[in-house]
């Protein structure tokens, strides 16, 4: 995969209307990104997906749709508010603030290359590094060598330096207040009154945390912690007997510090997540049995199946609540990186929230006659990761001839349920009754909830092109012998090969397609 495919996806994606930078005409905020016209078709049909194969197709799986925002005591009794938080360390020469565990890694000791945009800010960080450190470092057009790596075993990862500060605790809950009252009022009194007065950093942040505590709730980091909260709710008025899952798509919003990859990781992002709770004992074949799901579910949609992979955790790796832990794992053009975890919880959440809530989070076998706390599995997957996926796994350039010789062609080789537009219609002219017999085709497809588009701008050649790059995978296309004996060609998006259909088959023949 080349090295320069992101840029092409990103650059694609702005071009075509698949994603943009959020208040772009602003300067943009980082870590925050818009789905413009054929990127919200694309997530939709992904998550739309999800759910009618973990739902829809299912017996032992019911839905929900919680609040984003819920009461802080849920995130005091599942430990976010203690600790959910990541180690950050900045830069001292290019100023990048980056997670120290997603750090690009160096063996103490090691040579390094700093690279730089420029020659020169090259020429500034040399500056900066002999100022501040007393380190005289070679220049070689933007690069500077001479450096090592330090004891920490990381550099940083946009300009490779190691010339960093000491890490720090960094909460990752967004957080706000709920509430008619503003808090910031309190905080203002205290300050004219003189109550902060010769405290300490730490005596400050305590008393100003009580004086905002009683209004202040948080953004979810995840969506998983309403699944466990509802779960009694869910299971007595569904009447559901373990095992049995609880599915949930939703936004979910981490203050986290984005150093590249688009939308990989961001501030606010879609999660596809389902808790199956199950009786203790079964949990390690619930596991597996997930892990394949899971798995194949990715790999049905993909062109390179072998891009994916299961890792298991290693023990050093897995959080403090589970037994095991898999990451279904992508090949990313900067590597393999997570797409879907899949988790062995155990029953930790739902025996906190019972301990902290004072409500019994268990289940009665009628068959066994026992109660007990179930475990759970968790499959947790993100939807804009995997929106990015799939335009990484779909994007082809290929040669083909043309009138004018070779050609490079742009596409996007898109499983066509998750295509954004899965057909476009298109009368050769703008004149003889060929518009109009086009929008009475597109009329059919719109009767028949098929996402169809009428397009008649730009030559028949040009339009064709447009549809590949955007990964529409099938064209109709109106002719002068459709006047005639009422017949269309069809072209196929992967292949190229056209033939001819009679014009009242259109709709059922892409509904066959779809259905293959």
């Amino acid at each position: 995969m080349s090295s320069d495919l992101m840029q092409k996806v990103i650059s694609l994606c702005k071009r075509r209307g698949f994603v943009f930078q959020s208040s772009e005409i602003y300067g943009g905020l980082r870590s925050a990104y818009d789905y413009g016209p054929l990127g919200v078709e694309l997530k939709r049909n992904l998550m739309n997906r999800w759910w009618r194969d973990m739902v829809h197709s299912r017996e032992d799986v019911v839905g929900l749709d919680a609040s984003i925002i819920m009461h802080p005591r849920v995130w005091q009794a599942s430990g976010h508010l203690a600790g959910f938080s990541d180690p950050l360390v900045d830069c001292k020469v290019c100023k990048e603030r980056f997670r120290a565990d997603k750090a690009t890694r160096a063996a103490p000791g090691e040579a390094l290359t700093l690279a730089f945009a420029d020659k020169g800010r090259a020429k500034v960080a040399q500056a900066l590094i002999a100022e501040q450190f007393g380190r005289e470092l070679d220049r070689r057009g933007k690069t500077l060598i001479g450096a090592v790596a330090g004891d920490r075993g990381y550099v940083c990862p946009v300009c490779g330096s190691p010339f960093l500060s000491e890490e720090r605790q960094f909460n990752l809950m967004f957080r706000t207040s709920l509430g008619a009252v503003d808090p910031m009022g309190a905080v203002a009194n205290a300050i004219e009154s003189g109550e902060f007065a010769g405290l300490s950093g730490a005596e400050l942040r305590q008393k100003l945390d009580g004086l905002t505590k009683d209004s202040a709730v948080y953004l979810r980091p995840e969506t998983a912690q309403a699944m466990f909260v509802q779960f009694q709710n869910v299971q007595q008025s569904m009447a559901m007997k373990v095992p049995f899952g609880i599915a949930q798509m939703g936004k979910s919003f981490r203050n986290e510090i984005t150093v590249e990859h688009f939308i990989f990781r961001s501030c606010e992002f879609e999660q596809m997540e389902m808790e199956f709770f199950c009786e203790p004992g079964t949990d390690a074949e619930w596991l597996e049995y997930w892990c394949q799901q899971r798995m194949g579910w990715w790999t049905r949609y993909a062109n390179e199946p072998d891009r994916f992979r299961l890792r298991p955790h290693e023990p050093d790796e897995l959080a403090h609540y589970a037994k095991g832990c898999y990451d279904i794992e992508y090949l990313y053009p900067w590597g393999w990186g997570e797409l879907e975890g899949i988790a062995n919880r155990t029953d930790y959440d739902l025996k906190k929230h019972a301990e902290s809530s004072g409500s019994k989070l268990e289940y009665f076998d009628p068959v066994k006659r026992q109660r007990y706390t179930p475990f759970v599995i968790e499959p947790a997957a993100g939807a804009t990761r995997g929106v990015l996926v799939y335009l990484i796994d779909a994007y082809r350039e290929e040669q083909v001839e043309g009138a004018k010789g070779t050609d490079t062609r742009v596409v996007l080789k898109l499983h066509p349920q998750l295509a954004p537009i899965k057909v476009a219609v298109l009368p050769l002219v703008k004149k003889n009754g060929m518009p109009e017999k086009a929008r009475a085709v597109v009329e059919a497809f719109f009767e028949r909830g098929i996402n169809a588009k009428y397009d008649e701008q730009h030559a028949i050649g040009k339009r064709y092109r447009r549809h590949d790059e955007i990964g529409t995978p099938w064209c109709l296309t109106i002719d002068g012998e459709t006047l005639e004996n009422d017949t269309i060609t069809i072209r196929d998006r992967d292949s190229m090969a056209q033939r001819r259909i009679s014009i009242g088959d259109a709709v059922t023949e892409i509904e066959g397609l779809l259905r293959d």
